[in-house]
């Protein structure tokens, strides 16, 4: 029955594959191998050949993207999507060792100076050949230079790199950095897709803009080809790209499917073979042949943001009293279905960087009659709660989350009005945390830790990072952010951020909840991906059977 399954469902590839080819607009499509010209041995007609798997990856993707600039951009929905497009100097290998993109190679002479070493004959998707005065001019447009157009204070990737003194171009295929002061978070930052190369002519033919889905042009193994607006984005494979056999895909299609379910039953019936789903999905296919899950620890964390120019959240009390009263198993066990684990901003896949709060802080102990005494202490009670309105927007994950924490904070005086929000509109609102202007009280999320501390700490929580968006500050915390990220002996720095992330988890200017597995749903014909925290959307080397 299985194989009989199988051969309808090959011809059928072979039917719609033609069906495409007849109406496409391009040259591209798959067409069947031609039939045997002899008769197969004891057959007296010729068997046909199977028609060959479309090479064309279609990802279901639950929020459509606020933007497609890597500078200004993190969020995951648009990241997920021009990675794919852009790429940086290096990256990480699974073991977290760096491995070359753009950069085949790099030396430090000294601690504040870093020279790479660029492929030759890479080129833009524009078919201009990239060099270092493109690595120069993209860093030059993150920092805010004007000739390079003034994003730096709109982007937070000029925190990432606002350390650097200057670049200089030695020759086309050789870039300098020079250091202000030594930073340890340096190469770490080099991997994050704020640090992407860009093409001068097409940013600067753009306005200075890379915000339009049609701008993307990059260095990357797929091209940007076509969109419909919440609909889909088609990419196609780069046929000049740098990395000879990569990739094996044609091209990937995302389709916007925000519900999880959708998701799940079109990946059952073929029309889509990847996409990412919750835990609480994994019972769904537990006997289910023809999907394969694939799982990794994430760096990412949930959270509960507090907008502190809202007097409700001022008092310290209020705010610890919160954390006093939320069961983040219960969160756990309810969003995640026990797949998760209770985390800081320090997601506990970072290892030794990590302050174990749920050890050593009291305030990761669910305590009712505390949490109580400090509402009652800041003036909140039962004849006068408090009522809160928090953002939840993008994930079902943190949708769900919210709920939770809705009826975990009755039971101290709190009420919440939840508003989820689509993507713009969330992302508008995070820049605004920390100002009435937000119309908000509190924001619940999912950010991450990133591969170093410094980003896990002082991009959110120093007074100077640029996702610092809730007006918190410690002049400690930024005191020992600025020692852990200049010096490069580890025992200091390790030391430097266990006491800022006590000091962050105690004024709580964030509630931490959990830090999730993460789940790939795939076709059980994909082969060739295996995800990791630094780089889940590692396309290259899949195929389709």
């Amino acid at each position: 029955m299985r194989s009989t399954k199988r051969l309808l469902a090959l011809i059928l590839a072979g039917v719609m594959a033609l069906a495409l080819a007849a109406c496409g607009n391009n040259g591209g499509s798959s067409t069947p191998a031609p039939a045997p010209s002899t008769p197969a041995s004891g057959s007296g007609t010729p068997e046909p050949a199977p028609a060959p798997v479309e090479q064309m990856l279609k990802y279901g993707t639950d929020t459509w993207p606020a933007g497609f600039d890597p500078h200004t951009i993190s969020a995951i929905a648009a990241t997920r999507v021009f990675n794919q497009v852009y790429e940086t100097l290096i990256s990480f290998n699974p073991d977290m060792t760096y491995q070359g993109l753009l950069a085949e190679s790099w030396e430090t002479p000294d601690d504040t100076t870093y020279i790479f070493h660029l492929r030759k004959g890479v080129k833009f998707h524009n078919g201009r050949e990239m060099t270092a005065d493109d690595v120069k001019y993209s860093f030059d447009r993150i920092l805010g230079n004007t000739d390079a157009g003034d994003i730096g204070a709109l982007g937070s990737s000029a925190s990432y790199y606002g350390g650097i003194d200057s670049i200089e171009v030695v020759d086309p295929s050789t870039i300098q950095f020079k250091l202000k002061a030594p930073n340890a978070a340096f190469m770490a930052n080099l991997t994050s897709s704020y640090g992407a190369i860009v093409p001068k002519e097409v940013v600067e033919a753009n306005g200075g803009s890379l915000a339009a889905i049609e701008t993307m042009c990059g260095t990357g193994p797929f091209v940007y080809k076509d969109s419909v607006v919440d609909n889909y984005i088609t990419l196609e494979k780069n046929p000049d790209y740098w990395n000879a056999g990569s990739p094996k895909l044609d091209g990937i299609t995302y389709y916007l499917m925000a519900d999880e379910s959708t998701r799940l039953a079109a990946l059952r019936t073929g029309d889509i073979n990847i996409c990412s789903l919750s835990a609480l999905n994994l019972s769904e296919v537990q006997n289910d042949s023809s999907v394969k899950v694939l799982s990794y620890q994430s760096n990412n964390y949930t959270y509960l943001g507090f907008n502190l120019s809202s007097p409700k959240l001022q008092d310290k009390n209020v705010r610890q009293a919160m954390s006093l009263a939320v069961d983040r198993d219960a969160i756990i066990d309810y969003v995640y279905n026990g797949e998760a684990t209770v985390s800081t901003f320090v997601a506990p896949a970072m290892g030794h960087w990590v302050w174990d709060a749920p050890k050593e802080s009291p305030l990761y102990t669910k305590n009712i009659d505390e949490a109580k005494k400090l509402m009652e202490a800041a003036g909140y009670g039962e004849n006068n709660r408090m009522t809160l309105t928090v953002a939840a927007g993008l994930l079902d994950s943190i949708r769900d989350t919210v709920v939770v924490l809705q009826q975990q904070l009755k039971e101290i005086y709190i009420d919440i009005e939840i508003s989820n929000l689509e993507s713009g509109e969330y992302v508008d609102i995070w820049g605004k945390m920390d100002t009435p202007e937000a119309g908000f009280d509190a924001m619940c999320g999912q950010n991450g830790s990133g591969t170093d501390p410094n980003r896990a700490v002082s991009f959110f929580f120093s007074s100077t990072g640029n996702a610092n968006v809730w007006g918190y500050n410690n002049p400690r915390v930024d005191e020992l952010c600025a020692q852990g990220v200049a010096t490069t002996d580890e025992a200091k720095r390790e030391a430097c951020y266990l006491e800022a992330q006590q000091i962050v988890i105690d004024e709580c200017p964030n509630l931490f909840f959990a830090s999730p597995m993460e789940y790939f749903f795939v076709s059980a014909g994909l082969e060739g991906f295996a995800p990791y925290a630094a780089n889940a959307n590692d396309f290259n080397n899949i195929t389709l059977k």
